[in-house]
């Protein structure tokens, strides 16, 4: 699964990094802190055919993506610790979180963090944890993995592929994944049942496999700087839903995983997170849940200003594209996120 913004910030990197301006416009670009999000860490398996790499990283790179933070002197923090460092100046911060509750979260990033004494926080679907499927990106992956041809009608029109090859299935997936995104999400969702029936991919055995059950979360929130926050019921891109509908994706994931865990909830992070999934209406339902904060998937490093918008936080996703140091020097520094934003700091709109 790639993008333009993904092609766009492997050149930014690959240009900071030749120029050293992760060291020059540092002073300039740098916020007082980031929020760094990872999804699957797991050991590489090589396959052909692997469209949501982008979403997993290797515990050897979570490692060195850690040690490198520390050394560029960023304070390890919680998110329940930004608020404050947001009001006053001193050394930068670093928060990390996963999103979704993978099991390989427990399995392969605990044990890093452990040796980096790193507090973390894990943002849990409820709808994942109680192992009912909705994992849908991971669904259209599995189901086109399994298949040799794909026809399906989307928004009226026609779509077949031939997917025999690796070649034929990443293409595949790249025209499906972005025709269905942009797309209403009930469309999205039906399309992706289709093909899993069709393929004979279980949904609920795949959420059952990837994810972290209720108990596995109690255990998990039991250890040191653990956070448990929300990520909705069942993975919604917030802002395509009605207001009713994306209220009760945020307040009641809040109260069932405090039922559930015995531990307060007070993080959220928005399904996909880009402008078009949450906005400033969901930033809005958020503070009304009584979440401390929210986070986004928009890039960038946090500024003081950003203690007034602590429901519309931007994050730096290290992914799969770019587990390379000199790219994450580069985030680390800010500067890409400063030419992405245009030289903004808050981008709430």
């Amino acid at each position: 699964m790639s993008s333009l913004k993904h092609r766009l910030f492997a050149a930014a990197f690959a240009a900071t990094s030749a120029l050293r301006a992760d060291r020059w416009l540092r002073p300039l670009a740098q916020g007082c802190g980031a929020i760094l999000m990872f999804h699957h860490v797991r050991p590489w398996r090589e396959r052909a055919f692997a469209p949501n790499r982008l979403l997993e990283i290797t515990p050897e790179f979570l490692d060195r993506a850690l040690a490198i933070a520390v050394e560029l002197g960023f304070d390890l923090v919680s998110l329940d610790e930004v608020p404050l460092r947001l009001q006053r100046s001193g050394r930068p911060f670093a928060a990390i979180t996963f999103d979704d509750g993978y099991r390989n979260t427990a399995e392969h990033a605990l044990p890093v963090l452990r040796r980096h004494r790193a507090p973390f926080t894990v943002f849990v679907t409820t709808r994942f944890a109680d192992g009912a499927g909705g994992l849908w990106w991971v669904e259209l992956e599995e189901a086109i993995a399994r298949l040799e041809r794909v026809a399906v009608s989307v928004g009226g029109a026609c779509l077949e592929a031939a997917c025999a090859t690796p070649d034929e299935k990443t293409a595949a997936f790249e025209r499906l994944y972005w025709l269905l995104r942009d797309g209403p999400e009930d469309r999205l969702r039906a399309t992706v049942a289709l093909l899993t029936d069709a393929a004979g991919v279980d949904p609920a055995a795949l959420a059952t496999r990837l994810c972290l059950d209720w108990d596995e979360l109690r255990a998990l929130a039991a250890e040191p700087g653990a956070t448990i926050g929300a990520h909705t019921l069942s993975h919604p891109m917030l802002a395509k839903w009605p207001a009713e509908i994306a209220g009760r994706e945020i307040a009641d994931s809040k109260a069932l995983i405090e039922a559930k865990l015995g531990v307060p909830v007070r993080h959220f992070a928005y399904p996909v997170g880009d402008p078009t999934s949450a906005g400033p209406r969901e930033f809005a339902l958020c503070a009304r849940a009584g979440f401390a904060t929210a986070v986004t998937t928009r890039p960038g490093h946090l500024f003081p200003v950003h203690g007034t918008h602590l429901h519309a936080l931007p994050r730096i996703s290290v992914n799969g594209f770019f587990q390379r140091e000199d790219a994450l020097r580069a985030m680390l520094s800010g500067v890409p996120f400063l030419a992405w934003n245009r030289g903004r700091r808050l981008n709430v709109a």
